[in-house]
């Protein structure tokens, strides 16, 4: 049995794979602003379920709250960090308020909750993080720059994380899903306020973003896959969702190799060697 910590239990990927730990016998410790989205499942699991009310935004809350689930279970295993939201806007249209609200949720609130889990992990000498990511943290896609931003973020500390606590029998992998069948575009998304001189432009993104999600992954799916990398001895850092991720990154990474060695001689002579 493994002892679970999931942020953003109440709806997506954190509901289904809160579900698919407690069917096998986890106990999970199910993170939601409001807990009472979690009610169900407290009446079916009982006490394998500890729901928290928690906003990820809030550092002192998210030590209160690991220090509580590890309290609760005597342990963690396997901290889920999917608490998030997708920010949509043009760069020009984002107020200060959305870029800073996005990056507070998406970056900080995994890193509080990574740092607070992290002594009792180190401790107990093995533990495994799921950092929910996105295919939208190794490419970028126009109109949804700033969440981007936030998951590339979010990708650049957690490979650092990777290397500094392996030595402790700490795995990290980062979930990075294509686009799911999920409401992450939907009810829990937000949009700037649209300057109308990318009107035109807006709908070419809209277009492209329907061909990107054209057949979307089963939330449900997903959780056979979650399951087979927490038990995995080995887990990659890395692990994509979906099918469409993949052909995304090789195209993006090719045309980066390309540009790179078209540029070498430039950056041997930047270096002074040339």
């Amino acid at each position: 049995m493994k002892v679970w910590f999931v942020t953003g239990a109440s709806r997506g990927f954190g509901r289904e794979w809160t579900i698919a730990a407690l069917e096998r016998g986890d106990s999970v410790a199910a993170t939601a602003r409001d807990t009472t989205t979690l009610d169900d499942l407290v009446a079916k699991y009982g006490d394998r379920i500890l729901p928290l009310t928690l906003d990820v935004t809030d550092r002192e809350a998210d030590f209160a709250a690991v220090a509580k689930a590890h309290e609760h279970f005597g342990r963690l295993d396997v901290v889920v960090n999917n608490a998030g939201y997708g920010q949509f806007g043009m760069i020009e249209e984002l107020s200060e308020q959305e870029a800073r609200a996005q990056i507070e949720t998406n970056v900080f609130g995994a890193l509080w909750v990574t740092q607070a889990a992290l002594p009792f992990l180190r401790a107990q000498g093995s533990g495994h993080i799921l950092q929910v990511s996105s295919i939208g943290g190794i490419s970028a896609f126009p109109n949804i720059g700033i969440y981007n931003a936030s998951k590339w973020a979010l990708e650049g500390f957690s490979q650092a994380l990777a290397q500094e606590v392996a030595d402790f029998g700490v795995h990290v992998t980062l979930i990075e899903p294509g686009g799911f069948d999920t409401d992450w575009g939907g009810a829990s998304a937000k949009h700037a306020t649209p300057n109308p001189a990318y009107d035109e432009f807006r709908e070419k993104a809209a277009e492209q973003r329907r061909r990107r999600t054209a057949a979307p992954g089963d939330p449900a799916a997903s959780s056979a896959a979650v399951l087979t990398l927490v038990d995995a001895e080995n887990p990659p850092l890395r692990a994509f969702f979906g099918e469409a991720p993949l052909s995304i990154a090789e195209a993006d990474y090719e045309s980066r190799l390309a540009s790179w060695r078209e540029y070498q001689p430039l950056a041997v002579e930047a270096g002074g060697r040339g």
